[in-house]
């Protein structure tokens, strides 16, 4: 067991990078909830990692001076959207391809001059619903599904995380799933809900012929309108939203640095 598992800080700093804006938060530990309101500051274009790292240090910065925050020796989570594998970027889908090598931990350790550990942003979310929310508790398998600039996947199996499961790379219909089906792809094609229920039919039902889960949770920025769209899918799995909302990433990031996930 890791020395961050045995004394565990009851707060962390969770910070969830996307393809359109970075948020952080002060997260408590015991409940998975944030402790006051999220920072949210717009992801820099172009999202280099030099740039991207002035942000996230912003945002900690900002954090740091608040009631309720952790210790400055206190490891900070990062979610990031690649593939991320002994802290190295792996892949490049929704920011700059100057990422693709780059070994995130290590950048991000040394602008905040704090440990700092970085995962892929839907299973920061992914391990925020199997501890604290809607997967909590579940049997075999639950697959969180992000919905914002790309589509975003977690596996859990038996509350254990599979890591960097890339499903909105799925090809369906000749076409990557995330470029029909994200919440970017409704606005950039103006559909309207019926219309965007039609394409999430058809990534789900193919995901969920695929693994047979127990359970879909929905995060990311458009879970808040999930009335809108979900009545509309038809499914043989259960289908609902993560209980941290667009928070589940920032949450996940903060439960994965204490080392008690």
């Amino acid at each position: 067991m890791s020395e961050r598992a045995l004394n565990p800080s009851p707060t962390a700093i969770g910070i969830d990078i996307g393809g359109t804006g970075i948020k952080g938060g002060i997260v408590d530990l015991d409940a998975g909830k944030l402790i006051g309101e999220r920072v949210r500051i717009d992801t820099p274009k172009p999202a280099t990692p030099a740039a991207v790292a002035e942000v996230v240090a912003q945002i900690v910065a900002e954090l740091d001076e608040r009631d309720g925050a952790p210790g400055a020796e206190t490891p900070v989570g990062v979610t990031f959207p690649s593939i991320i594998h002994h802290g190295v970027a792996r892949s490049a889908a929704n920011v700059d391809k100057s990422w693709i090598g780059t070994d995130v931990d290590a950048l991000f350790t040394k602008r905040l001059g704090r440990e700092v550990h970085v995962m892929n942003d839907a299973d920061a979310a992914g391990l925020a619903e199997a501890r604290y929310g809607a997967g909590a508790g579940v049997d075999g398998t639950v697959l969180v599904i992000t919905l914002g600039t790309g589509i975003g996947s977690a596996l859990i199996h038996n509350g254990v995380l599979v890591p960097n499961v890339e499903l909105g790379h799925l090809e369906i219909d000749s076409a990557v799933a995330e470029t029909r089906a994200s919440a970017s792809a409704r606005e950039r094609d103006e559909l309207g809900w019926d219309e965007y229920a039609v394409r999430l039919q058809r990534f789900f039902s193919h995901v969920e012929f695929l693994f047979s889960p127990s359970l879909f949770v929905i995060g990311g920025g458009i879970s808040k309108r999930a009335d809108d769209y979900l009545p509309k899918l038809s499914l043989s799995t259960p289908i609902t939203v993560a209980k941290s909302k667009n928070n589940a990433g920032i949450v996940g990031a903060a439960l994965q640095q204490s080392g008690l996930s």
